[in-house]
């Protein structure tokens, strides 16, 4: 009877300890659903309170930079990163390298209705595509939704004229 109870009490301990080890570990792995907690600007986000995750092939104007002033843009970039995926379930994919030289993961980032928010941001002409030298998966769409995003003047394109 005693065993009994302590098997039980082991089963859920281990159970409980698995899923915290999934929550903090989880965004280690090549693809992961994990929380998106706060956004950091237009480009990073901070997941599972623990983790900043930086947004593979493109980039935004900076915000929050420590030797940059705030750029034209920006705080636009932020808030539409914000409405995609603070405070809700994402997944990420792990493409190419890990981290990148801030000790950020290196990520795409997709909402639960399939929507690659990476790809989503520069469609919308918040963000620009971005290669530091590494290739990923979808550099040529990348490339191609921001030509199409200068061409419709969408966003921090808004200004610039027709190729």
């Amino acid at each position: 009877m005693i065993l009994r109870r302590y098997r039980l009490w082991i089963s859920v301990l281990f159970g409980v300890g698995v899923i915290v080890a999934y929550w903090w570990l989880g965004p280690l792995a090549p693809a992961s659903l994990v929380y998106a907690n706060r956004v950091i600007d237009g480009d990073t986000i901070e997941v599972n309170g623990i983790y900043r995750v930086r947004y593979i092939g493109i980039d935004t104007p900076e915000t929050v930079h420590p030797t940059k002033p705030v750029q034209f843009w920006g705080p636009e970039a932020s808030q539409r990163n914000k409405e995609l995926s603070e405070r809700k379930l994402i997944f990420l994919v792990r493409d190419g390298r890990d981290k990148d030289d801030y000790d950020r993961l290196l990520r795409y980032i997709y909402l639960a209705n399939g929507v690659n928010i990476n790809a989503q941001l520069v469609v919308e002409g918040y963000a620009y595509y971005a290669n530091y030298g590494d290739g990923f998966r979808f550099q040529s769409d990348f490339l191609q939704l921001e030509l199409e995003a200068r061409d419709a003047r969408r966003g921090l394109w808004q200004n610039t004229p027709k190729r």
